[in-house]
């Protein structure tokens, strides 16, 4: 057996599908199907039931799934543990970020970042919340900029920094001379939110309850940058967070209207193995973001204590 065939077996029991597990580990569903068919063999045990419209791990499977995903951890700590050994600053650190931070984060981070650990390059993964979760547990990647509330086992966050947001509105709409707005106004909105599965729509639907319903925009679109431009054009209103309204990404077709406080906001964090052997790599990263949020903007870091997971 080969480590990529456990990475194979661990994604087809995440994911109860062959396709989405060969989208998951970026190969072609019939080299996976093949491969985890190959380790049935040599195991001599069947470690999946294959259904019509489902994938249903066998009682000794997942057995087999769940020590198949510590051989996993334990392998990328060989390189960890190596590379610990020397400057935890020298090489690259695979970072995931969220696609409503990467865009506006990551323009100021890097710069900072390569101040302070010029050695250190950032391989950079924009992916959703759950693929970051996957990658972080077979070690694809190594820590990861995320919204709290974020809490699997084996897993730590720390806070960075909270971020409230703000309705935007075309210019010419009703509201865009507005002081402020209630979040139960955007219920007679044509609302434009982000596609399923991004937490930022999550936290804007949590935020303003009255928008679960069925006539809410929802575009095909992993973009807040896309959903400005459809509110520029007249479509309807939105939220974005904060850091996507500085002075940099206005826009005067598009006006940013206050929510009557409390604001709703997010908490943004730095989620990693609690195994990863590299802390002051960690800690570089929260450094520079914090050295990168204008005054006044910033809190200071804290380590969080486990959250139930929503959602």
């Amino acid at each position: 057996m080969t480590l990529n065939e456990l990475r194979y077996l661990v994604a087809v029991a995440h994911e109860r599908n062959f396709g989405r597990a060969a989208q998951k580990c970026f190969v072609s569903q019939p080299a996976l199907s093949v491969a985890v068919q190959k380790l049935e063999d040599e195991l001599g045990t069947l470690v999946f039931e294959r259904g019509k419209n489902e994938v249903t791990v066998t009682p000794v499977g997942e057995r087999i799934v769940e020590q198949a995903q510590r051989v996993l951890e334990e392998s990328m700590r060989i390189r960890d543990i190596a590379q610990s050994g020397r400057n935890q600053l020298v090489g690259a650190l695979k970072l995931g970020v969220i696609h409503t931070v990467a865009p506006y984060l990551l323009p100021d981070l890097i710069p900072v970042l390569h101040d302070s650990a010029p050695q250190m390059p950032l391989d950079i993964e924009e992916n959703l919340t759950e693929n970051l979760e996957t990658g972080l547990r077979s070690g694809r990647i190594d820590a990861a900029i995320i919204a709290l509330p974020f809490a699997p086992s084996g897993m730590a966050a720390d806070f960075l920094y909270e971020e409230p947001f703000q309705v935007v509105v075309p210019a010419a709409h009703r509201w865009a001379k507005r002081r402020s707005v209630q979040p139960s106004e955007l219920a007679d909105e044509n609302t434009i939110l982000l596609n399923i599965g991004h937490c930022f729509r999550d936290q804007v639907l949590e935020s303003c309850p009255e928008l679960n319903r069925a006539d809410a925009h929802l575009p095909r679109t992993n973009s807040l940058e896309t959903v400005r431009n459809m509110v520029a054009s007249g479509l309807g209103i939105s939220v974005l967070p904060r850091d996507a309204l500085t002075p940099k990404y206005h826009s005067r077709m598009v006006v940013p209207v206050p929510f009557a406080k409390p604001a709703p906001s997010r908490r943004v964090a730095l989620a990693y193995r609690r195994s990863f052997p590299r802390p002051a790599a960690l800690a570089a990263i929260r450094d520079a973001v914090a050295q990168c949020r204008p005054k006044g903007r910033v809190r200071a870091h804290r380590k969080l204590r486990a959250e139930p997971r929503r959602g």
